[in-house]
C-alpha cells in the first residue's frame, strides 16, 4: 500500500512559478514509477510527467507534450517526497493536480496503470 498527499497548490499569475509536493508513505518512492496527472472543471484526467523507480541506470522522466519544457518532475529519495516544479505557469494550466503511484518501476503516461492516488491539490493560473 501506498499513501500520497499532495501540497503546493495555490493562485498563481501567468508567468509564475510553483512547486507540487507529493510526499509518500507505506514504500520507499524510489521502487516505484510516480505520476503526476491533473484535471481541469468538465475534462478527462490528463497525464502532465512521470518518474520511474530509481535503478542503477537511473531513472527515465517523461512529460506532456503541453508541459515539455516548463514543467519538471523530480524525486526526493531521503524524504521520500516527489516534485513538479512548474514554471512559465499558463492559464490553460488551471486544474486540480494528482499525484499517483503504479505497482512497478516503469514509465506511463495512461492513469489506468496507477494504483495508488491522492488526494489532489489545485492550482488556478490566472492572466
Amino acid at each position: 500500500q501506498v499513501q500520497l498527499v499532495e501540497s503546493g497548490g495555490g493562485l498563481m499569475q501567468a508567468g509564475s512559478s510553483l512547486r507540487l509536493s507529493c510526499a509518500a508513505s507505506g514504500r520507499t518512492s524510489s521502487s516505484y514509477a510516480t505520476g503526476w496527472f491533473r484535471q481541469a472543471p468538465g475534462k478527462g484526467r490528463e497525464f502532465v510527467a512521470t518518474i520511474s523507480a530509481s535503478s542503477a541506470c537511473g531513472t527515465r522522466t517523461d512529460y506532456a507534450d503541453s508541459v515539455q519544457g516548463r514543467f519538471t518532475i523530480s524525486r526526493d529519495n531521503a524524504t521520500n517526497t516527489v516534485y513538479l516544479q512548474m514554471n512559465s505557469l499558463e492559464p490553460e494550466d488551471t486544474a486540480v493536480y494528482y499525484c499517483a503511484a503504479r505497482s512497478t518501476g516503469w514509465v506511463s503516461g495512461d492513469p489506468r496503470d496507477y494504483a495508488y492516488w491522492g488526494q489532489g491539490t489545485q492550482v488556478t493560473v490566472s492572466s
